[in-house]
């Protein structure tokens, strides 16, 4: 019998557009012999909309224009129940039983950890870390802290919530970490909301920008070193896939870079890189996975300094899936063809809601 698969995509978050590229490449790639895909699409305002694979996008072939096909039959989530914990609103329609939730909603709201507890609350099994580990991951101040107490290396820099941005001082954080700097949301993802500047005045502007998308903001020092990549795989033995490097053709590897523009980097898949070097990367990659409580799949990226060290830039729970995405690409080098991927996954989110099942939750 096949397994149903629910793929949520889409979202509030300003990675919208980027979601629906994952989930059609997600649909396209499936073993449709072994799943039978149910589409849950959420548009920009947070309803969401039941799909089916005729047309649920539309401009599916222009990331630059690619939208949702809003149908207008919502859903309901039912916490708690046993089965039918999705049903269709307006009506008494519940949907097929799932047995596992495939979540690609990049971004606030979607990797955060809010989407995964309302799923835990259902009880329906879903891809990706737990809570806990989407929630310390999107927030990149929290995720630096536990990774330098796990004694990996992070970028120097400061962080600074909104109530308090009169206590900004560009010449202080210069004196400090001098310049360029970089200034990002600490919540956000896909380099939206970031800037690299390198006066006053780009300083300012920044700041401003970047307080749009978050009420808290880091400010960190520029590291000169190779971008590296690494894809990590499973829940209690992960393993990480061979390094990839970014070889941006612009300033820095940018939201559109990533998305948008086919030509805003180039990928070297596998990085050249000396053979315990790419495994010192590997085995970084692995234990900041576990140092930050993640689950299922992660992308860890990494600056590789001249000297070799390495800096840990910061982790992904819900990487791309888009046709231009290093994750996928990454495991394909590394022996695990997409399909094979998105089966791989799908495996592991079963696993560990099997496993959670058998923990106790009373005396």
């Amino acid at each position: 019998m096949k397994k149903k698969v629910g793929i949520v995509f889409g979202g509030k978050s300003s990675e919208h557009e980027v979601s629906l590229q994952s989930a059609k490449n997600i649909v396209d790639a499936i073993n449709l012999d072994k799943y039978e895909v149910h589409l849950l699409g959420i548009d920009k305002q947070g309803n969401w909309h039941v799909n089916d694979r005729s047309r649920y996008l539309i401009n599916e072939e222009d990331p630059s224009l690619i939208a949702l096909n809003k149908t207008g039959k919502g859903i309901a989530i039912v916490p708690g129940a046993e089965e039918n914990q999705i049903i269709q609103t307006g009506s008494d329609i519940s949907m097929d039983q799932l047995d596992v939730i495939f979540p690609i909603v990049h971004g606030t709201l979607g990797e955060d950890g809010s989407l995964q507890g309302m799923l835990k609350m259902a009880n329906i099994p879903f891809v990706g870390s737990d809570v806990l580990g989407s929630a310390i991951s999107m927030d990149k101040d929290i995720a630096k802290r536990l990774l330098q107490d796990a004694g990996l290396n992070v970028a120097r820099g400061y962080s600074f919530r909104k109530a308090k941005q009169d206590q900004i001082v560009y010449q202080d954080i210069v004196a400090g970490l001098g310049t360029p700097l970089f200034i990002k949301p600490a919540n956000q993802g896909s380099s939206v909301g970031v800037h690299k500047v390198e006066t006053e005045e780009e300083f300012n502007h920044a700041i401003q920008d970047a307080f749009m998308y978050d009420h808290k903001v880091l400010v960190e020092e520029a590291i000169e070193g190779r971008e590296i990549e690494c894809s990590v795989l499973g829940n209690d033995h992960p393993i990480a896939s061979v390094p990839g490097e970014i070889l941006p053709t612009v300033e820095f590897y940018s939201y559109e870079a990533k998305y948008i523009d086919e030509s805003g980097a180039n990928l070297e898949i596998p990085a050249s890189l000396e053979k315990d070097v790419a495994e010192k990367i590997q085995t970084t990659a692995i234990q900041a996975f576990e140092a930050l409580n993640c689950e299922g799949l992660a992308r860890v990226d990494v600056f590789l300094k001249e000297d070799n060290t390495i800096i840990i830039n910061e982790i992904n729970t819900l990487p791309g899936f888009t046709k231009i995405s290093m994750y996928p690409k990454l495991w394909e080098e590394s022996g695990i063809s997409y399909r094979e991927l998105i089966e791989r996954l799908i495996e592991l989110a079963i696993e560990r809601h099997q496993r959670d099942q058998q923990l106790k939750s009373s005396i």
